[in-house]
This record gives C-alpha cells, structure tokens and sequence, in this order.
C-alpha cells in the first residue's frame, strides 16, 4: 500500500495540470553532467493521462536492473520517448548548464508529439516555445521526470557500455566515464581519448601538468 501511495504522490504535478485541461505533459530530465568524457544525454517522456508505474524513481535511486526493467515498460507504454545527446565537444564550447539545457531542448524537439506543457528537473528552459515549470528534486517528485530520468540514464549508460567495447582498457562499463581514482590512472596510463571534456579540470591537468597525451 505504502508503494502505491508513493506513486500516487508522484503524480502531484501532473494532476494540478491535469485539471486545467493539460494532458500531453513532457516529463524532461538529464544525465552525464560529472562524468570526463561522453555526452550529457536528456530524455523527455509524455505518459499517459493518470499512468502510475509502482515503485518508479528518480534514477539515481534504482538499481540498474530495475533501471532496465522500467526503461522497457516507459518505452512500451509512453506516448512519446524523445532524446536528446550533446557531445563532449559542445560541452567544452558552451559549458555543461548551457549543454544540458541544450540536451532537453533536443529532446523536447525529438518528440513525436508536440507537449502542451512540460516538467523539467529544476532546469530553466527558456529555449523553448512550451509552457514550463522548473522542479527542485523533480526527478523525485514528478512521475513524468523519473520517466525521462530513466530513460536518459539506461540512454547513456549503453553507450558508455559501447565505448568500453572499443576501449576496455579504461573501465568505462564499471565508472560510466565518472572521475574515480581508477579512471584517473587509467587516463593517466593510456592517455586522453578524443571524446573526453577537454575544459573538466581532472582532464585538463592531467593534459597541461602530467602531459598526458591525447590519442587519436
């Protein structure tokens, strides 16, 4: 009963939109703010009116085997998934707040269909042309973001999985591109891959101090 209550709460937002005639809700959320090398990936997922999915949460708080599970079941049931990826270069271009607004943006737009109103987790998105409310914590708060959260992490995390297949020397399947004292020795040992955030400081320093090199 408790699960079910959580769930419920978690519709909060949706249903004060809910009673003004708002139904196509985009839930925006983004992953890969920390991490030294990849994208930042965003997600924004329109679930159905009243849709209660029990025991779905801000990503960071599920397993990732429960993370995979609901990505399969959001995909499934969604009216629309869209996302939105932007690369390591661009970060170093624009920084990573701009990067991560940009990333929503994107993935408000990969929609297949337009929202009437979007959720987005504490991110001001004054980049697009849809009403919006900026959620402290939304990813904890609003079903709709734990939706999109969901599904930018499983998102991201494949990829990483992708770019450990192609360099398992650096451990990116265990750290997902995170600064962890294995992943400095590594970068240290092996050098700096391309896709790296040139601009984060561990990278740079390694750069300009150790003279690390920067592979091909």
């Amino acid at each position: 009963m408790q699960m079910e209550k959580e769930t419920k709460d978690l519709l909060k937002y949706e249903k004060e939109l809910y009673k003004k005639g708002i139904s196509l809700i985009g839930g925006v959320d983004e992953v890969g703010r920390g991490p030294l090398v990849g994208p930042v990936v965003a997600a924004c997922v329109i679930l159905p009116p009243n849709y209660e999915l029990p025991g779905l949460d801000d990503s960071k708080k599920l397993s990732e085997k429960k993370r995979d599970k609901y990505y399969d079941i959001i995909m499934k049931d969604a009216v629309s998934v869209g996302i939105g990826i932007v690369d390591a270069k661009k970060i170093d271009e624009i920084n990573i707040l701009e990067a991560s607004r940009l990333a929503m943006k994107l993935a408000i737009e990969d929609l297949d269909v337009k929202p009437e109103y979007i959720l987005s987790d504490a991110m001001k998105l004054d980049n697009i042309d849809i009403p919006y409310e900026a959620i402290i914590h939304g990813d904890a708060l609003s079903l709709s973001i734990a939706a999109g959260s969901v599904i930018a992490k499983v998102t991201r995390d494949r990829m990483m999985y992708e770019l450990d297949k192609k360099y398992p020397e650096y451990g990116f399947a265990q750290h997902k591109g995170y600064p962890t004292k294995k992943h400095l020795e590594n970068i240290a040992k092996y050098g700096v891959l391309e896709n790296y955030r040139f601009t984060y400081k561990p990278v740079s320093d390694l750069i300009n101090k150790m003279k690390v090199v920067i592979r091909k």
